[in-house]
């Protein structure tokens, strides 16, 4: 893993960073936090109360009819169904349907181990058909994308988690998945008994390397005196790590032995073995990407699951779907981050409401640019 030096603004004496390549940066040991089950745990000062809540980037406004778009999705390994990524973009089409009046869309899912020609198959298959706009959900897209999109000009495509290719009819939807990730830090830190948090990331690239990131961050932000466990599943390249339940499972349990009361997953399909394993270990868990603990398919798990670091895939996908319903564009941001509530963490199940003024507060000077999150480990 690359580590860069953490960066954050001088807060005036009100917040000390505890997070440095190590666990044993200072920090005050004057807790003000709220009540918790790890309140010893936390060494940092309770921040400021938040201002306004941050703007939302859910277009609003006039309406947009988008009856005659037919999308082509193409999910992601594990596809409609895997109580994460990918559902989350189900739900941005779901609600294009609701509210656009889009009666048309096609799915197609991506196998875990398949070539590179079956996605440029996928793809290819869908601009043929005259499905228009095609979102492809997730980076490992990209050189399909790259190269079906050249061959179909009048044919828009978005694809999620990749911002490199450059062509007139592909719009990027990338998220700051290191900012809402440095909240679950935060409430991972707060909520841990033995002040002992654990991290499970799918497939080790880049991306989900900044899930890492944000969460390494801001546990240590709040805790000088923190252990965090920190495993992926398989290594980059081998994407079965986003749908293998019993690996993700054995992982968890792994570090719940070692003593983590709090896991962390950026995992997937992988997550369900993720939240088994705490609740058989009598931990805690954080899910990823969707409210997880709304989710029918991990729903025997909900009472441990406290939060969720909510990407939100489904207010890209839709207001990208609205907006080529609506002939612009230019009104997308070019990343979804706190700002524009890009990312963020779920309150369902009430598990976290005694220090939801915490992590409001620490998203506050996230978005005032007093705290800026690394996207890159630091060990």
């Amino acid at each position: 893993m690359r580590g860069t030096a953490l960066a954050a603004a001088a807060m005036a004496g009100v917040l000390t960073l505890a997070g440095c390549a190590k666990d044993s940066g200072g920090g005050s040991t004057n807790n003000t936090a709220a009540s918790s089950g790890g309140s010893d745990c936390i060494t940092a000062p309770k921040p400021p109360a938040a201002p306004a809540a941050a703007s939302s980037s859910a277009a609003a406004g006039e309406k947009v009819d988008g009856s005659k778009l037919k999308i082509g999705l193409a999910y992601d390994v594990g596809g409609r169904g895997d109580a994460s990524f990918n559902d989350a973009a189900a739900a941005g089409t779901d609600k294009a349907k609701a509210e656009l009046g889009v009666t048309t869309v096609s799915e197609s899912t991506a196998g875990s181990s398949e070539a590179e020609s079956a996605k440029q198959q996928r793809l290819d298959q869908m601009a043929a058909t005259g499905l228009n706009p095609i979102i492809a959900v997730g980076f490992a897209y990209a050189p399909a994308v790259k190269v079906v999109a050249a061959k179909y000009p009048n044919t828009k495509f978005a694809i999620v988690d990749d911002d490199s290719i450059t062509l007139p009819n592909v719009t990027s939807l990338v998220f700051a998945e290191e900012q809402g990730s440095f909240l679950a830090g935060v409430a991972a830190a707060y909520k841990s008994k033995n002040c002992h948090i654990g991290f499970v990331g799918g497939v080790n690239t880049p991306l989900i390397q900044k899930f890492e990131a944000g969460f390494l961050q801001g546990a240590k932000t709040v805790s000088s005196k923190i252990k965090i466990e920190d495993e992926y599943l398989t290594p980059a390249g081998d994407f079965s790590g986003f749908q293998d339940p019993p690996k993700g499972n054995a992982k968890a349990a792994a570090e719940i032995a070692k003593g983590a009361d709090v896991i962390y997953h950026a995992a997937g399909a992988s997550g369900k073995g993720v939240f088994d394993a705490a609740k058989a270990g009598n931990a805690l868990a954080i899910g990823v990407d969707s409210d997880q603990y709304n989710q029918k398919t991990v729903e025997a798990d909900k009472d441990i699951i406290i939060t969720s670091m909510l990407k939100r895939v489904d207010v890209a996908v839709f207001d990208y779907v609205r907006a080529v319903a609506k002939g612009d564009l230019t009104t997308l941001p070019k990343r979804f981050d706190l700002k524009v509530d890009g990312v963020g963490y779920a309150t369902s199940g009430g598990k976290i409401d005694d220090i939801k003024d915490v992590l409001d507060g620490y998203k506050a000077q996230i978005i005032a640019g007093q705290i800026t999150v690394s996207d890159k480990p630091q060990k």
